[in-house]
Parts: structure tokens; sequence; C-alpha cells
């Protein structure tokens, strides 16, 4: 059975327990938010993990972090590297989006040392397996795909991301009304080309009954990706985004049904006054399914400080009921990320999430920030640090520039509006 069904007949799994006392949530409530689709838990039925984690309505806002090798950069031992640095800043998810090397291997390495959920999407192997046997990414069939779904399912993955709403007709009105930037998801673009060539509709979308039965067999929690999310502000919000969303929200129908954990993936590039209006589609057009987004971005500029533009997209769409953040780094439209670069956007992911939990009113959040408030107004620096979302770094700049005055630092010295109104009365 999976978590799905479990919850439908009103059983309390093991599983269960353990995310409610993760949350502070009664284990009842945890199972109704699943049962009603409201929450998923991905954790394939043959993958053991220390840390697994609700997602959605109720649950503290989750970070994902991806990593993978690319056809430049084929070398698996910095991405195991790359593992530890976003488990050790926080991320509650990994995605492996390996397009280099072996893939099995490295999604296998990648298995055994990750203590939170994995997931992956399947449209690259399909596509680099294919490129090896036969020199061209688009000679796949149906079945390759669903032989692959399989392969990974076996290994383990907790939760697939598959392009299902890339439709004949999304596409369709993709062309008639123009973007300026296309089809920007990778996966969206090599099956939009498959399609194109073979004039066939999306294998996702085609067999997605057989999809549901690998999921349901190893209790794979699916990802509905969105290969139509707006590449360009500019874009967002716009007929073929919307079209192919109202596919995925039909499409969540019939995996709850086969009890399925099914969540939805989401934009992309979104300026800040279209943010709240996707959230509420979302949730409207699939029925309160946990929303999983990529940034969002709210502007096209900031090469090189993307993890920041989408930092503030994150806040914003958490606050208003996102509930899963793919993280974006510093190297996102320039480069394959390095180390830094990985540690760099998931702290700012997880600082996005997090004051989004406090205005969600989630307790454990806000007791955290009443904890340093009250350090620092001890000048508690040693417990500052340790409560600060990075530590290393926070001890590191107060070892950097050490003050005259202990208690104080060297920004305002003996002028600290702190300890000068030590002991007033308000």
């Amino acid at each position: 059975m999976t978590q799905l069904e479990y919850a439908k007949n009103g059983q309390v799994t093991p599983l269960i327990k353990k995310i409610a006392r993760d949350e502070g949530i009664e284990p009842k409530i945890v199972m109704n938010l699943i049962k009603e689709g409201k929450v998923v838990v991905p954790l394939n039925k043959k993958h053991n993990i220390e840390k697994p984690c609700g997602i959605g309505w109720g649950m503290r806002t989750k970070v994902n972090a991806n990593i993978g090798t690319s056809t430049d950069k084929p070398c698996p031992e910095g991405e195991l590297e790359k593992l530890e640095i976003a488990l050790k800043y926080g991320a509650d998810a990994i995605m492996d989006l390996s397009i280099g090397g072996s893939l099995r291997r490295i999604r296998k390495q990648i298995l055994e040392r990750a203590y939170v959920p994995v997931g992956t999407v399947p449209i690259y192997e399909v596509a680099v397996s294919t490129a090896e046997r036969t020199g061209d990414f688009l000679k796949f069939k149906g079945e390759d795909i669903l032989n692959i779904l399989e392969d990974q399912a076996k290994d383990g993955i907790d939760f697939f991301t598959v392009h299902s709403g890339v439709t004949n007709e999304s596409l369709g009105i993709l062309k008639k009304h123009k973007r300026l930037l296309g089809i920007v998801s990778r996966g969206g673009a090599i099956l939009a080309n498959w399609m194109n060539r073979y004039k066939k509709e999306n294998p996702f979308f085609e067999y997605f009954d057989k999809v549901l039965d690998i999921a349901y067999k190893y209790d794979v929690t699916l990802s509905l990706g969105d290969g139509l999310r707006p590449g360009s502000i500019l874009d967002a919000t716009d007929k073929a985004q919307i079209s192919e969303l109202k596919t995925l929200g039909s499409l969540a129908n019939r995996a709850r049904k086969r009890n399925v954990q099914v969540m939805i993936e989401g934009p992309g590039h979104v300026p800040l006054d279209q943010i709240k209006e996707n959230i509420e589609l979302e949730k409207k057009i699939c029925n309160g399914a946990p929303f999983y987004v990529l940034g969002p971005l709210v502007t096209d500029i900031a090469a090189g400080y993307d993890h920041i533009s989408a930092s503030i997209g994150g806040a914003l769409a958490a606050s208003f009921g996102a509930d899963f953040l793919c993280y974006v780094t510093p190297a996102e439209h320039l480069r394959h990320p390095t180390i830094e670069d990985v540690k760099e956007g998931v702290v700012a992911a997880k600082i996005a999430a997090h004051a989004a939990d406090i205005v969600k009113k989630v307790k454990s959040a806000i007791k955290l920030d009443k904890e340093i408030s009250i350090a620092r107004g001890k000048r508690d620096w040693k417990k500052q640090i340790s409560l600060s979302i990075d530590p290393d770094k926070a001890r590191c700049y107060r070892d950097s520039s050490k003050p005259h005055l202990p208690d104080v630092c060297t920004m305002c010295g003996k002028y600290c509006s702190i300890k000068l109104m030590e002991g007033w009365k308000t």
C-alpha cells in the first residue's frame, strides 16, 4: 500500500507519526492532509532515509537542492561533495539532474549518501541513454520512458519530475501566442522536439496510466513538471503556462484516484505583482496540491546573483502558500555550479523558507527568531552565532574583526545601542 492509501483507510503509519513529531502537529491531522492531497511525503518503499519530510499545507516550507553532472562536467565526485554541503546547510530534499557520465552509478551513489528524499527528471536519462545507443537523443519510444521510470523506481528514487502537461494542445497555444523565450525547461524542450519530429503526443501524457502503475508500485511521488514555465518575467502567467497548469490539475486528480501522491511544479520567472496570482491559481486548479516552485525569480537582470532574486520570490511565494522551494544558485544561467554556489543557493532558499514560515505562523520558526533576539539582547555572541542560519560564516565574521570591548561588535563599539539601553525599563 502507498502512504496515500493508508491515509484514505484511516491508518496512522509510523512515517506519519514521525512527520507529525517533526512538524509539531497531531498525527491524525497529518493523515487527513495526506488523504486530501494537500500534503505529500516522498519516500520510495525501497529507500530508507533518516529525514523524510512532509511537503504541503501546514508543514514548514521545504527546500530542494539540485545537483548533478553535466556534459562538460561529468565527474561524480564533485557532485557528492555538493550533496554533503547541501545537506549540511539544511536542504530538505535533493534532485539528481545528471546528464554526464554513468547516470545510474551517480544516482546510486547519491541515494546511498542522501538521508533526505531524492528526486530525478527521468527524461534526462531517456535522452542520454538514447544518444549513447543510437547517436540521436530523440530516437526513443514510449516504452523506453517507462523502462527508465521502472529502473529509477527500483533504485529507490522518491519523486519523479514528469512533464506530462507538455501536450500537443499546449504547444499549439505556445506557438500561437509568442514569447520572448519559448521553452526554457530542459525536459520540456526535449519532449517538444520529440513531439514535433514524430508528430505524436507526449508519452508522459499518453501513457500516464502506466506512469501511475510504476509510481504506485514503489510509492513514488509524482512531481508534475512545468515544462512550459516562463523563462522571462515578461512571459509569466501567459496562456501556454495556464493551459499546462490546467492539464496538470486534471492529471493530479487521476493520480490521487490511483493512490499516488502528487505535487505540482511552478514557475520560473515571475514579477512580484504576479506571484500571489500564480499561487492562488495553482491551489484552485490543482485542488490544493502541494506547490513546488523554482524561485521564482523576480527579475531577469540578476546574473551572478540569481539566488537573491529567487530568495525574494521564494519568500513571497511561500508566504502566499507555496510549499516547496527549489533553490537557485549564483551560477544560474551562467555555468555549472560549484560547491560554494550550492552552499549560497541553499542558504538563500532556507532564509526565504524561514521568512515565509514566520508569516505562516509556524511556531518553531517564530521561536527561533525569539531565541536569537534574546541572545542579542544579552550580547551572547556564542548563542547568536549558533542560532544563525550559517554559523560558520557568522563566526568567521565575528572572529575577523575583534572589538576593544568583548561584549560588543566593531560596528558600534562603545556606542552599542543595546549596551547603552541596559537598565532601562520599556
